[in-house]
């Protein structure tokens, strides 16, 4: 290969890898390894499934990594299993369509953190009430009211969230935002 030739593929394979770190940062802010990230990544830009010794060699990390990455790639919807004829060995490939995989993994990590949300202030405000039924000091009673309030507050924001949450997980969320539609980027 001409010296020329290697010097771009160089370079394609760095900016390549560049936008793998983006995925993989961006990833972090819904609570995924970096690792996993650049795992979905790699991937992502792999032109044939990849076993789980295919991703070892191009992350650099053990067997048992990546089996555990490929898991929660697919816990996530944003890996499936692929199969071609004669390979014996598990192949995965990424989900591409990434509306999707963001309506999955967004509703997951958020559906789980709103739902506890909502049995944390209840459980607050269940206490705060025992407090308030056993005490006599009136100051404190009406601190008591006061926070229920707030808990109650809180709490419609929590039912409005899983609510938002649905609109998106439902795909509901395109009628109001729709996808970019590739070819015209409109």
């Amino acid at each position: 290969m001409p010296e020329k030739h290697k010097q771009d593929w160089t370079k394609y394979e760095e900016t390549i890898e560049q936008f793998i770190q983006v995925i993989a940062k961006n990833m972090s802010l819904y609570g995924v390894t970096p690792s996993i990230g650049r795992l979905y990544g790699v991937l992502y830009f792999a032109e044939d499934p990849m076993t789980l010794d295919d991703m070892r060699s191009a992350l650099e990390m053990s067997k048992t990594s990546m089996s555990t990455g490929v898991r929660a790639l697919s816990d996530m919807k944003m890996v499936e299993p692929s199969f071609k004829k004669g390979v014996r060995k598990d192949l995965y490939k990424s989900e591409e369509d990434w509306y999707k995989s963001f309506t999955s993994l967004f509703g997951s990590r958020w559906r789980h953190h709103t739902e506890t949300n909502i049995e944390e202030a209840d459980e607050a405000i269940q206490e705060l009430l025992t407090i308030r039924d056993h005490t006599e000091d009136e100051s404190l009673q009406e601190k008591i009211d006061s926070d229920i309030e707030r808990l109650q507050y809180a709490q419609n924001y929590y039912r409005w969230l899983m609510r938002f949450i649905y609109v998106v997980e439902s795909g509901e969320i395109f009628e109001y935002v729709p996808k970019i539609d590739q070819k015209n980027n409109t």
